[in-house]
């Protein structure tokens, strides 16, 4: 089913700028209220933090933003129109892409096989292999991704360069938004500079970015704006430049008592 349309709207006091706007978002699930009125804005090029402890509900928000869950009441607007997603597919629709912790990689296909799964090109009846590795290579090469080779298979790389490869195969789509779910998790030091620096790069593309993250240092490294979420609903949203770890420990915590952020 797609997604219903309604005549466009004015934005969240950015106007054109803003790519996404979510307004009272809410969604139980049976005597469990997940999410109670969630509002949040992203625009384009901005790389937005999305924080909160476990079962602030950011991932399920995320899962509303991406079409895998609907909402129970509330509005999304993207680009200017009211939408309603019925699957992901709506979602993809409107140009929103997600890249979850699991990555949803095959590890033994090789690396093309992978940026180009379920729409590989084509000579005639057959997969053009050639061509495939050929625009993989120059895909991996835009983004500034290493591999050995595209021919390489997935399961052979390191942690790192899995989450860069499931980072170019969402950007390939073309998003207009890209959410990122944990994606420096478990990575060593070299491989998070690496995927820090993809989100830096795929936002310079005009690409909004929202980055789900507990390293909080990541999001000083990246993030434009952060958002953060307790038991359910959107409490703080300020410009990075204006925090430090510290004070967002508190925002998070919801306490005037700062902790030591863990490592």
């Amino acid at each position: 089913m797609s997604h219903e349309s309604t005549d466009p709207q004015g934005g969240d006091g950015q106007g054109g700028d803003t790519l996404v706007t979510l307004e009272g978002i809410t969604k139980s699930f049976g005597a469990v209220q997940s999410l109670r009125g969630v509002d949040l804005r992203l625009g384009p090029g901005e790389v937005l933090g999305l924080v909160g402890d476990n079962g602030a509900g950011k991932s399920t928000l995320m899962k509303v933003l991406s079409g895998a869950i609907r909402h129970d009441t509330g509005s999304i607007t993207v680009g200017g129109k009211q939408v309603r997603f019925h699957s992901p597919a709506d979602a993809r629709a409107e140009h929103i892409g997600i890249v979850y912790q699991d990555l949803a990689l095959c590890d033994t296909l090789d690396v093309a096989s992978n940026l180009f799964l379920g729409r590989e090109p084509r000579k005639g009846p057959f997969v053009d292999r050639a061509e495939m590795h050929r625009q993989a290579a120059e895909m991996l090469s835009t983004l500034h991704v290493r591999v050995r080779s595209t021919y390489q298979e997935i399961g052979e790389l390191s942690g790192g360069q899995r989450q860069a490869v499931a980072i170019a195969r969402a950007v390939s789509f073309q998003p207009k938004v890209l959410i990122l779910d944990e994606p420096t998790a478990a990575l060593a030091v070299a491989e998070v500079r690496q995927v820090l620096r993809m989100i830096r790069e795929v936002a310079q593309q005009g690409v909004g970015v929202i980055l789900i993250t507990h390293r909080l240092q990541d999001l000083f490294e990246v993030c434009d704006r952060i958002t953060v979420m307790y038991e359910g609903q959107s409490v703080d949203d300020a410009a990075t430049a204006d925090l430090d770890i510290e004070t967002l420990v508190g925002m998070i915590t919801r306490s005037n008592t700062t902790t030591e952020e863990a490592a």
